[in-house]
Order: C-alpha cells, then structure tokens, then sequence
C-alpha cells in the first residue's frame, strides 16, 4: 500500500489493486506542483470527496472526465454533479458501505460544514464526512473537515483503523493537539499522517506537537509527492 499526499487535504491511495485519489485539490494549490499533475492522478480508479468545499473538491469534477473514473461521495452532492455535469458517481451516505473493488469505503460523520460557490453565494453541499478506507489488511480513517467527536469511539469500536489521516490545521478544523487528544482518546493507531496544514499561513505548520503528544505512534510529517509505504 501506498499513501501519498498531494498537498494540504488531498492524497492519492494505493490499496487492493485501486488508486484511490481523496480531496484531490491541484488547481491553485499553493503546496502542489502543477507540472506534475499527470503523474499525481495517473492510473486512479476514482475520486473520493469528504464535503463541496472548494479546497477539496475543485478539481474533482475535471479529474473524473479526464479519466473517466467516478466521484464517490455524499449522495446529495454527487447525484446533482451527475445530473448536471454528466459525470460517474457512486453516491451514499453516512454509515452507508461501497465496494471499490476489493476496497471497503465507508463514510463515517465529521463535524464541519459543506458547500460550493454559487452565483449567490454558497449552495449546501450534502453535508461533510469522513471515510474508512479498508484493503490489505489495514483500515485508514479519513477523518476529513472535522472537530474532536464523540462519534470517534463509535468508529474505532465498529472498524478499528490502524491509521489515521488527520485533519490538524486549526482555524477550520482540529489543531494538533486537538487532532492529538482524539487519537489518544479515542483510537489505537499504529500510523497517523496529518493534513490540512502548512498551506496558508493561518493553518499550523509543523507536527512537532502532534509527535511529542503521540510518543507511541508513528507520526508521518507527509512530503508532497512522496510516497508512505505501508
């Protein structure tokens, strides 16, 4: 399994004989480096979506055309995609289960919000989430856009991630400590990657605190483009 990151949210997952590309934003992604966007979403079977908001989901509708794969998201969002734009989907909804191949994805809660720009103004966008990714032995929680959550107990009891791809940014989502207390609190990770930071000044920029609040977890600080064997 590999699991690469492609800059503050999104990854590109490599499991059970799927290429798995989540919140794949690249377009005017200041931490992506567009020249290599072919190699980024080459080969991906499809495009996991955790809610609308731009930062995660503007490039999802061109990746899908361009290589004929689906968006896999909240239902609302990605039917209306469907409808409107013409694109695959497989559309669900929180505690819903897909078969991806051999890949189990289920979409789990987050606690955020979800939109998309209108000519308006925002329009809702479904409602936001996250995923549990299971193939090859492994489960990766997806927390995407979220808050600490009770919920988190839930998730652990039902899947038992062994690795945790955090949101840990702070200002939209969970800090790292934040990030931290639910992983201690809540879960049994062997590895946890962090995401949603670095990119703007207002987000965090380093995981050091992440590390010294998980000293029996592997923290993985993700390099743009360089794949974390698993």
């Amino acid at each position: 399994m590999k699991i690469t990151w492609l800059g503050h949210s999104g990854f590109r997952i490599e499991i059970a004989g799927q290429i798995l590309l989540v919140d794949p934003w690249l377009t005017g992604n200041p931490m992506f480096p567009e020249a290599r966007r072919a190699e980024a979403i080459g080969g991906a079977t499809h495009v996991l979506l955790t809610h609308g908001h731009g930062d995660h989901s503007a490039d999802a509708i061109a990746i899908a055309r361009e290589l004929s794969i689906p968006v896999v998201g909240i239902y609302d969002l990605v039917t209306w995609w469907q409808e409107k734009e013409g694109i695959e989907v497989v559309g669900f909804n929180k505690g819903g289960t897909v078969a991806l191949g051999d890949v189990a994805v289920t979409m789990v809660n987050a606690t955020h919000s979800s939109s998309v720009s209108g000519p308006d103004g925002p329009v809702y966008a479904g409602g936001e989430a996250g995923f549990m990714i299971s193939g090859e032995g492994h489960t990766i929680y997806v927390s995407g856009d979220t808050d600490v959550m009770a919920d988190m107990e839930i998730f652990n009891d039902l899947h038992g991630p062994d690795i945790g791809i955090l949101c840990a940014g702070g200002h939209f989502t969970m800090d790292m400590k934040r990030a931290a207390y639910a992983a201690r609190t809540f879960f049994d990770f062997k590895m946890v990657i962090p995401c949603h930071y670095r990119t703007f000044p207002l987000l965090e920029q380093s995981a050091e605190l992440l590390k010294q609040e998980l000293p029996d977890v592997k923290v993985v600080e993700p390099e743009v483009l360089v794949p974390v064997e698993v």
